[in-house]
């Protein structure tokens, strides 16, 4: 599994520009708001979650954005979802709870997770993710995060949680 530092050096073999802010461990969204008041761009929540058919699912959202997991299955072709285990999570995206991010996707070498990305993250100009890690917060810009999933063969299922709730 790939560490914080292998992360920031892939980044820089690709060209992808980053910045990194170092801060105490934050485990959920809506603590930290004083770190994420100083760092510009779109704050995210990273859920791993697990179908009924023990598919894997890693679902990147702006911070805000309400996401209905009775109504996501249907869109996303998955069954019934729940919350992966944290040794799941370990085995498979090599991080542990509080440390979710769609960066760890890069440890994901059999390709057994697939990546939901909310529609306004994937419209963001700036957006931060833990690098691997919950005791930081690193941003990169549009281009870097495409050229990043890219490069790891990842396309996101990206979905509009918005219009999803209202349907």
């Amino acid at each position: 599994m790939k560490t914080r530092t292998e992360l920031f050096a892939f980044f820089d073999q690709l060209g992808i520009g980053h910045s990194t802010v170092e801060h105490d461990a934050v485990f959920r969204v809506g603590e930290g708001e004083e770190i994420k008041a100083v760092i510009t761009g779109v704050h995210t929540k990273n859920l791993f979650l697990k179908d009924a058919k023990n598919r894997f699912w890693l679902v990147s959202a702006a911070d805000t954005t309400l996401i209905d997991l009775k109504k996501l299955p249907a869109r996303i072709g998955s069954a019934r979802l729940s919350f992966g285990s944290p040794d799941l999570l370990l085995a498979t995206l090599g991080v542990t709870p509080g440390s979710v991010t769609a960066f760890a996707l890069i440890n994901d070498n059999e390709k057994r997770v697939s990546f939901v990305l909310d529609s306004e993250l994937a419209g963001a100009e700036l957006i931060n993710f833990h690098p691997l890690t919950n005791t930081a917060t690193t941003t990169i810009d549009k281009r870097g995060f495409e050229r990043f999933m890219e490069s790891i063969g990842v396309s996101p299922f990206v979905v509009d949680f918005a219009q999803l709730r209202a349907s």
